[in-house]
């Protein structure tokens, strides 16, 4: 006789059926977001000509020395930390020309790229132009990202390791929030998104993040000294208030709702606060995302003066901008920001 275990198995698969049938939608929904979302992130001109990705470069004359960097300033304290939480390793232009500014203005300071696709130990970069060109700079520094190792002694440990964190519709956007802070927590110093074109040195602008407008912090650029106690409540508050099916709400309204309990506040001004600095929008925010178009529209060698006078780094908002066809060379804003804060980066891009 077969068990009674069986004879009840149909009514009760027949009686889950639409719970299974809804989880198995959901899996299935949540990897095409995952397929589709990071399709439109990828930048085409990333890809360049296929004998270009392979094939390496030798140094520009434009990229500074070793002998340049002994002889400059004394190091500055804390490093300048990038991060791809995705498993990409053929960074763009604009990753490139992101990496490149902040190597020439920091030229005392490491500027760290950890990727999360880089094979771990003492592999040798993948054969990319933008890795060549990099290398040239003596203070970057290209490494693994190691989420377990990064997020142990931390309180998002547990969080990272529940299984089915990855179906989450914005996993890896929440990821690279998660990460930012767990590394202005554990070792201090600058964070940067990869769509960031720097002009100026940020290592006065400390225990400070920016107003991307008048009511809303961006986690986009930060600059804080290790263990620091505001950093240490928005680890808290992460886990606390964690809801990573709202769109931003681990990033920019996090920053935004901890600041605001930090300072008692309802609305954020550009202030400091207990030691904690809200730049104001024209620091790192200089162009709104509603004008991300601005960005590829001709202005004046005055112009562009006048608008990043009192600025240290542009935020391109590549999620809106990547689409966008971008002449070289032109008048364009974003052009001629290229030119002259990335100038080997640049070249690249008009050789191909």
């Amino acid at each position: 006789r077969m068990p009674s275990c069986l004879l009840k198995l149909p009514r009760v698969v027949q009686s889950h059926k639409a719970w299974a049938l809804f989880l198995l939608i959901l899996m299935f929904v949540s990897f095409a977001y995952h397929k589709f979302y990071w399709s439109i992130w990828e930048d085409p001109k990333s890809r360049g000509h296929p004998d270009s990705l392979s094939a390496a470069i030798s140094c520009p004359p434009s990229v500074p020395s070793s002998q340049n960097i002994t002889a400059g300033p004394s190091p500055s304290p804390g490093n300048v930390f990038f991060v791809e939480t995705s498993e990409q390793t053929n960074p763009s232009y604009l990753f490139s020309c992101s990496v490149e500014s902040a190597a020439r203005t920091h030229p005392g300071s490491r500027v760290v790229v950890l990727m999360k696709g880089l094979a771990k130990g003492n592999a040798s970069l993948p054969k990319h132009w933008a890795f060549s060109l990099l290398s040239c700079f003596p203070n970057v520094q290209i490494q693994p990202l190691d989420l377990t190792e990064l997020f142990s002694g931390t309180p998002l440990k547990r969080w990272y390791l529940w299984p089915l964190r990855h179906w989450e519709p914005y996993f890896l956007p929440v990821l690279s929030d998660a990460c930012r802070i767990v590394l202005m927590w554990k070792f201090g110093g600058i964070y940067l998104d990869t769509d960031f074109i720097v002009l100026k040195n940020l290592q006065n602008l400390t225990n400070a993040l920016g107003l991307q407008n008048e009511d809303v912090l961006n986690g986009a650029f930060l600059s804080f000294k290790a263990k620091n106690e505001f950093i240490d409540l928005c680890m808290q508050d992460f886990v606390q208030n964690y809801n990573g099916w709202v769109w931003g709400h681990q990033g920019p309204e996090l920053l935004t709702r901890v600041f605001k309990k930090w300072c008692s506040l309802r609305t954020i001004k550009s202030m400091s606060c207990k030691g904690v600095r809200a730049l104001a929008p024209e620091a790192v925010y200089p162009i709104p995302w509603q004008n991300w178009k601005k960005l590829f529209e001709a202005v004046s060698a005055l112009e562009l003066q006048q608008l990043l006078k009192n600025t240290y780094a542009v935020h391109i908002w590549n999620k809106l901008s990547h689409n966008t066809k971008l002449e070289i060379p032109s008048q364009a804003l974003l052009a001629q920001l290229y030119s002259q804060f990335c100038p080997a980066t640049y070249a690249k891009m008009k050789e191909d």
